[in-house]
Parts: C-alpha cells; structure tokens; sequence
C-alpha cells in the first residue's frame, strides 16, 4: 500500500465517519424522508456529472433490474433506517453498530448457502453480538423514548447492506463506477413514494442543507470514487479495512462537533465489535507499506 493509498483510505474512513455526524445535524429537523431523498438526489447529480466527463454510460436497459435491487438493499432502505434512527442516537452508536455490518454479511451468507461456519467465525460473531449489547447495555442514549426502535432499525440497516453485499457477489457483473452512479438514481426513484408520509419537522437552516449537501456530494458521490480507487488500487481485502477505521471517526466527530459524552464503553464495545468483524472476515493488517522500499 503506497502512501497516497494509505492516505485516501483515512480520508475515505473519516468521511465515512462523518456522515453520521451529518445525519445527526439534519435528521431531527428535516426527518428521514426527505433527508435521504436529498442525500440520494445530491449524490446522483454529482455522480452523473462525473460519468459525463468520463464518458462512462448506465447501460439501463441491460442493467435497470440490477440498479433496483442494489439501490433497495444497499441505499435506499438502510439510508432510510439511519434517518429514522439518527433523530433519537448519537453519532457515535451509530457509527459503531453501522460496524456490525459484516457480521450480518456473513451470516446470511451462511444460512443462504446452508454452510456451517468456522470456530473463528462462529467466535467473531458471538463477539459482535456481546459488544453490540455492551454498548446498548451501558449507553445513556439507549434509555431514551424510541431509543430501543431506532436501534434495531440501525442493525436492520447494518443487516440490509449485508443483504446487497452477498447480492452483489451474486449478481452479473457490472462495472464498480456504475453500479455506483445507477444504484443512486435508483434509490431516488426509491425514497420518493415515502416522502408524503413523513413531513417535515422543521425549519430547515442553511447549515442544515450544508449538511444535507455534504451528505450527499461528499459522503456518497465522493466517497463511492474514493472507495473503488481503492478496490482497483489495493484490492477489496485491502479497502475493507475502512470498515474498521470509519467507526473511530464517528466516535471522534460526534465528540468534537456535537459534544456527546462517551464512555468507557463506548471504546470497549467499539474494539470488541472490530474484533469481531476482523474474525469474521478474515482481515489481517499487512504493515509492509510501512517498509522501506528498496532504491530503483
């Protein structure tokens, strides 16, 4: 891993990280809804702009069922839950649930091809869980009104990109960018019915839409070109190590923008989901870009 990888992988985990902190600004004043509609709309627009200038086209008529069912599973429907649940929960517990999301992966992959799953993995998953409950157990979030609805809705998030990642290994293959681009437009198409059945709670600000707009552009449009960089640069083995570093950036900005109070408890049950979902995935941190190259 070069350092100009190494650098864009923080970049992308504290931007990963970050759109917690945005969808704590906006959710309670523009509600799920509308909130994602934007998100989706934002990022679309931003991603349509790029494929012009890269000449790199959609396909739809080939690929529109395929744009569908990963813009359900992988945008829209857990975008939704995060709205939902970032008007009751701190940035910082949805970050580390959001971290559980490999664990459902490999559990549905489990039951979806009726293969017992190893020791190791079996370990990492049972891991997961008691940290999940650790954070839930302890955290003061967890005891306000709601609280315990907004939390299975992030875990049935975390549980629907486990559902659009075993999806996408399933599926014919379509090129990262536009699976990408197409999936976004999809889940504007998605996210639209829902919007008469959740108003609007308040007055939107101009630092509400600049979240809104960060939202979008910066942690959707922007994140997705960093994130298959990667894949193409170091491999997905590689990139998925943003699955362990994003979670300590929402952690970090939830504390430094919003002030919320974090506990012991916060950190141990972080670490024992990371090592849950290290266990389970099979991840192990190669340090050799940390190696002297050897002069050409």
């Amino acid at each position: 891993m070069s350092t100009t990888n190494l650098l864009r992988l923080i970049l992308l985990a504290a931007i990963w990280g970050g759109s917690f902190l945005f969808m704590r600004i906006a959710a309670p004043v523009l509600g799920a809804a509308v909130l994602i509609e934007y998100r989706v709309l934002f990022a679309s627009l931003f991603l349509a702009v790029i494929a012009l200038i890269l000449k790199k086209p959609l396909n739809l008529r080939e690929n529109w069922k395929h744009y569908l069912i990963l813009g359900l599973f992988n945008s829209a429907l857990p975008f939704l839950l995060f709205g939902f649940a970032a008007r009751t929960l701190s940035a910082s517990l949805l970050a580390v649930l959001n971290a559980t999301t490999p664990l459902w992966g490999t559990l549905i992959a489990a039951v979806w091809t009726r293969h017992m799953v190893s020791a190791k993995v079996m370990l990492g998953l049972l891991m997961g869980a008691c940290g999940v409950a650790l954070l839930v157990g302890f955290d003061h979030v967890s005891s306000k009104p709601g609280a315990g609805i907004a939390i299975a809705a992030v875990l049935f998030a975390a549980f629907n990109y486990g559902v659009a990642s075993n999806y996408a290994k399933q599926a014919k293959a379509v090129e990262p960018f536009a699976n990408a681009h197409g999936s976004m437009w999809a889940s504007t198409l998605l996210v639209a019915p829902a919007l008469p059945f959740f108003p609007v709670p308040g007055e939107p600000t101009m630092g509400i839409m600049a979240a809104v707009l960060a939202l979008g552009i910066l942690c959707s449009g922007i994140a997705y070109l960093l994130y298959f960089r990667l894949i193409q640069d170091i491999g997905p083995s590689s990139a998925l190590t943003v699955t362990f570093l994003s979670p300590l950036f929402g952690i970090l900005w939830g504390i430094l923008f919003l002030g919320e109070h974090v506990g012991w408890y916060t950190f141990v049950g972080a670490a024992i989901v990371i090592t849950g979902t290290a266990l389970v995935t099979g991840f192990r941190p190669n340090f050799g870009f940390l190696k002297k190259q050897p002069a050409a």
